[in-house]
């Protein structure tokens, strides 16, 4: 009964996500990312993963996606976005989410994890794409990294994201930030098949 209840409390207090609605039956929701450099087609896993791929689709849900940049870019590791316009200007953030980096899901080629601070629990609009399998993302003694989905169309623009130049951009002071600015155009959920 404690169980129970302790249960019942916390989901109580997860943050309402928008993207609970967005084709709330569907464990395998698919979403469209046009990029700069090509598109790239994710199939999210609402199974083992809830929170983080509700928390996804809100931020599709709402455009906030549209028009912003992928930030960071390591070759043979991962390739950032989620969190910044055109102009480097931080997007809207919804509340933090919990990490469910123990979901079974790991951190390689072509899958799909938020990106976080130091604190595990500080996940919110940001997320990345392995570039590469990064056994060192996993959770293991200390918490990973919540990966919720993966590439299933589109692995040639990874392998072209591969090759692209970054800098250290002066005016930020960030390091690995694409010479050519990488865009994330639009983010759109596809009809469920």
């Amino acid at each position: 009964m404690r169980l129970w209840l302790m249960t019942v409390t916390l989901l109580c207090s997860l943050p309402l996500l928008a993207g609970q609605f967005m084709q709330p039956d569907n464990l395998y929701p698919r979403v469209q990312l046009e990029t700069s450099a090509g598109d790239i087609v994710l199939e999210l896993d609402r199974s083992r993963a809830p929170i983080t791929v509700n928390n996804f689709l809100s931020y599709v849900k709402s455009n906030a996606y549209n028009n912003t940049i992928f930030h960071r870019l390591i070759p043979d590791f991962v390739v950032q976005g989620g969190g910044y316009d055109m102009q480097f200007k931080e997007i809207k953030q919804n509340k933090t989410i919990f990490n469910e980096a123990g979901n079974g899901l790991k951190n390689q080629l072509g899958s799909i994890a938020m990106a976080r601070l130091s604190d595990p629990h500080t996940a919110s609009s940001q997320f990345y794409i392995n570039l590469a399998d990064n056994n060192s993302l996993d959770p293991g003694l200390r918490w990973g990294y919540a990966v919720f989905g993966r590439v299933v169309s589109g692995f040639e623009v990874l392998d072209n994201l591969n090759l692209l130049e970054t800098e250290t951009s002066v005016s930020l002071g960030w390091p690995d930030v694409p010479r050519q600015p990488l865009l994330l155009k639009t983010v759109r959920l596809l009809p469920s098949e």
